[in-house]
């Protein structure tokens, strides 16, 4: 996998990640909103079970992305 493709999986499984716990912080604390656009991503009424497929889906972009350096 080239750099730039690898640092873009990264900063997409970033996202992914801290905008889901910022996600579920906020709705279980009413505290923390760092990523407020993640907000829309999600489907009323699912937020704990959306914000928790974003965790996971960041988790495993940020496998894929090393999975990619690794390789070589």
């Amino acid at each position: 996998m080239n750099e730039p493709l690898r640092k873009l999986l990264g900063f997409v499984s970033f996202v992914l990640i801290v905008g889901g716990v910022s996600g579920l912080l906020h709705e279980w604390f009413d505290w923390l909103r760092l990523f407020g656009f993640m907000r829309y991503l999600v489907p009323g009424g699912y937020e704990i079970y959306g914000y928790g497929v974003m965790i996971a889906l960041g988790v495993a972009v940020g496998g894929l992305s090393e999975r990619g350096r690794n390789s070589r």
